[in-house]
């Protein structure tokens, strides 16, 4: 098959080459270039994105983040990535043989803040201006594409790299109250974006997410205790956050 990446970062690379060396042929579209030699790359605006010059397409995977170089309100990034990006892209794809779209969106969706349990049969009710855009973004592709589109909502997306929460325990004292947080590592999510390709009636939508809810402050703990770090202290033991938990792995 011919797959078509739109956002080519991270998480994408991992799943083009996962999927090249299943024999598929990648194209992929991206604002920088990039230097895997197994794909075809274009370097375009997704604005004004032109596909007539490769072949059909058979698959899209879509994974856009927005710019940190911009100038745009948080709020304005997410309309101009994930909203008002659509148009341009089902134009350009408009006579391609399209079988499956897996569209790459965010547990944002979810606006639940107050340790709440998250399944795939919660409802999607945002709390704030980015979640709303990207409900909005996953109903505008399920128009377009409704038998062919498959929504995953990963959950906060993790590497190898430590740095961040070494930061955090080393300049934490105090932590607010319990604060619940679901993560995924970036390993984990492209395999499953992988899997979810050879799925023959996949659902409408997926949660990814390791199942394994934790507070955050208790995460910050542990480094600081297989550190010698001072310990910070629990101010409240009111609860923020969700506890998400996926359905079967596809």
């Amino acid at each position: 098959m011919h797959i078509l990446f739109i956002g080519y970062g991270k998480t994408s690379q991992r799943v083009a080459k996962q999927l090249f060396q299943q024999d598929h042929q990648i194209t992929t579209v991206s604002r920088s270039p990039k230097e895997d030699d197994f794909a075809e790359h274009l370097i375009q605006d997704i604005q004004q994105l032109d596909l007539s010059q490769i072949k059909p397409v058979d698959v899209v995977y879509v994974l856009l983040a927005p710019s940190r170089n911009t100038t745009l309100s948080a709020v304005e990034a997410y309309q101009q990535t994930y909203v008002d990006s659509i148009q341009p892209i089902v134009c350009a794809l408009k006579n391609h043989p399209v079988k499956r779209i897996i569209v790459v969106s965010s547990t944002r969706v979810y606006g639940e803040n107050r340790g709440e349990i998250i399944n795939d049969d919660s409802p999607a009710i945002p709390s704030d201006e980015q979640g709303h855009l990207l409900l909005k973004m996953e109903q505008l592709w399920q128009q377009v594409y409704p038998e062919q589109c498959v929504i995953v909502r990963p959950t906060g997306i993790y590497g190898t790299s430590t740095a961040r929460m070494a930061k955090l325990a080393e300049t934490t004292r105090s932590y607010p109250n319990i604060h619940w947080s679901n993560r995924i590592h970036i390993d984990d999510l492209a395999s499953f974006l992988v899997n979810l390709l050879h799925v023959e009636r996949p659902e409408k939508s997926y949660i990814c997410t390791n199942n394994k809810p934790q507070p955050l402050h208790e995460m910050i703990l542990k480094i600081q205790r297989e550190l010698g770090l001072p310990e910070l202290v629990l101010e409240s033991e009111r609860e923020s956050g969700k506890r998400i938990f996926a359905g079967e792995d596809v």
